[in-house]
């Protein structure tokens, strides 16, 4: 029996390694460059100088927007409220329903304040909750809101180079993870540190923001929103509040749109109407039109909305500023055809890139025709970057660029129009002597797998572990079938047996 266990944990190890190698790591890491959900950790300055910074708490109300601007499901949000110490923390929530974010926002609601403040602290817990929690084929990102530099608490002994150690071990946490840092310094009393928030987004390819007014907040969060999902703001209009209702055109322009975001940000609750393209009035809210409101903003997200002009009608209170901007959310990637395997120095070598959406190459020249593009080339020996425009073929965006020296490069396409933006993969190539295409990120056409790199360390695992589940079979069958003959014999002794002890009985009876 001992080897018959054996032998079923050489097949379940067997099997475990050919299901971790066929269907795990690879797929997931190939759905992480292609993936369009966010999982982010908002961190919050909580030290009791923000009472004065932001007395109104508009950062809470910045927080939410970027809360109600994420989609309506998949995504993943975690919240740090810090000091010197960690304040209240949530672990990265998954969004299913509104219900979900409106627990966000209430916690977010609830936070407190105290006396010190450690950034280091704040966002070493962000980076941990992160990685606790976060998918791999989400865009993970922090964001940080901090109002001056850290006043450690004396009565802890931690020095301030302590705190600079550990904020540089969490920023080459997140680096390293590929976790982009975005930092906003709210500089009311003039006495924000720029340089250090500065130097946190600039390391980990993030972006940093300044502002001395708490008002301006939610626009920034919009702006953050917007640059990690490759989308860009579209300011609709500037209007002041009469009493009245006041027209607005809201313009979608094509039907790749997944969801319009619709903020208006005022100091007063609004009122709000919406037609459609057909001119029919559209609940509020209903199906496929959300709405969410705050003390300084209305949201309305449209969900697929139709193509078209849509007429939104606002009433705010008189002399009220209302500011309304527009973000939309695409399923939409950007892939470049990979360069030749080897070349050299004054080759001309052909750029063709192409959107795709849910994995198919896009056939929309609707949506190509606002569009321009431009091959963005950097010089990886020197350090130089240049561009080159490519030309709109109306279903693809194609042109030629030619290797001026034998340097390594570093190539990739941008693609835009108003609404939003798309980057392919960067791809490195080596023009230098002796030399062929760098390790770069190759794209690689949509619905041609037989273009793609043959998976050869994936095949060979699997051929062992077939190897071995082969083996284990064998050894399995072959004890059985022993098994079989060892208790066949033994019955047929044991019956031989019987008959033998029986014969003298029936002979005495006789």
């Amino acid at each position: 029996m001992r080897r018959i266990h054996k032998c079923l944990l050489c097949l379940m190890a067997a099997i475990l390694l050919m299901v971790s190698w066929s269907g795990g790591g690879l797929p997931q890491a190939m759905a992480a460059a292609q993936g369009s959900k966010i999982d982010a950790v908002l961190v919050m300055d909580a030290s009791n100088s923000m009472k004065n910074s932001d007395p109104d708490r508009v950062s809470n109300e910045a927080m939410k927007m970027f809360i109600d601007m994420l989609s309506t499901t998949g995504d993943k949000v975690g919240v740090v409220s810090y000091t010197d110490r960690i304040q209240r923390e949530k672990a990265l929530l998954e969004i299913q329903s509104e219900a979900d974010k409106k627990s966000l926002k209430e916690f977010i609601d609830q936070l407190d304040r105290g006396p010190y403040t450690d950034i280091s602290v704040g966002l070493d817990e962000a980076v941990k909750v992160l990685k606790q929690g976060m998918d791999p084929a989400h865009a993970p990102m922090i964001v940080v809101l901090a109002d001056g530099n850290n006043e450690l608490d004396p009565n802890t002994g931690k020095t301030n180079q302590q705190a600079s150690e550990q904020l540089k071990a969490a920023v080459d946490e997140a680096k390293g993870s590929g976790i982009p840092i975005y930092t906003i310094g709210l500089n009311a009393d003039g006495k924000l540190n720029k340089e250090a928030l500065a130097d946190l987004a600039d390391q980990t390819g993030g972006k940093s923001f300044t502002t001395s007014s708490a008002d301006e907040l939610p626009q920034i969060l919009s702006e953050i929103f917007a640059s990690h999902q490759q989308l860009n703001i579209v300011p609709v209009k500037s209007i002041t509040g009469n009493g009245d209702y006041q027209e607005v055109t809201v313009h979608v322009p094509n039907g790749n749109v997944l969801e319009a975001n619709i903020s208006i940000m005022s100091s007063s609750p609004v009122d709000l109407k919406l037609i459609d393209p057909s001119g029919v009035e559209q609940t509020i809210p209903s199906a496929n039109v959300l709405r969410s409101t705050s003390n300084s903003y209305s949201l309305l997200k449209l969900l697929q909305p139709e193509q078209g002009d849509w007429k939104l009608h606002v009433k705010g209170v008189s002399q009220d500023k209302i500011d309304i901007n527009l973000v939309f959310n695409y399923d939409l990637e950007l892939m470049m055809d990979p360069p030749p395997s080897s070349v050299k120095a004054g080759d001309s070598i052909a750029i063709q890139a192409y959107l795709v959406s849910n994995g198919q190459k896009l056939q929309d020249s609707e949506l190509y025709s606002n569009m321009t593009a431009r091959l963005l080339v950097k010089d990886v020996d020197t350090g130089d970057e240049s561009e080159v425009e490519l030309e709109n073929k109306g279903d693809r965006f194609e042109g030629k660029y030619q290797l001026p020296k034998e340097h390594e490069y570093e190539l990739r396409v941008r693609a835009e129009e108003q609404s939003f933006y798309r980057e392919s993969a960067s791809v490195t190539i080596s023009a230098k002597t002796g030399s062929t295409a760098g390790a770069g990120s190759q794209p690689t056409t949509p619905g041609k797998p037989d273009e793609k790199a043959f998976p050869i360390w994936p095949v060979v695992i699997g051929i062992v572990a077939l190897a071995v589940l082969g083996a284990g079979l064998a050894l399995l069958v072959g004890y059985v079938k022993k098994l079989n003959q060892a208790l066949s014999a033994r019955s047929s002794s044991r019956f031989a047996t019987r008959i033998q002890v029986r014969r003298p009985s029936r002979n005495i009876r006789s």
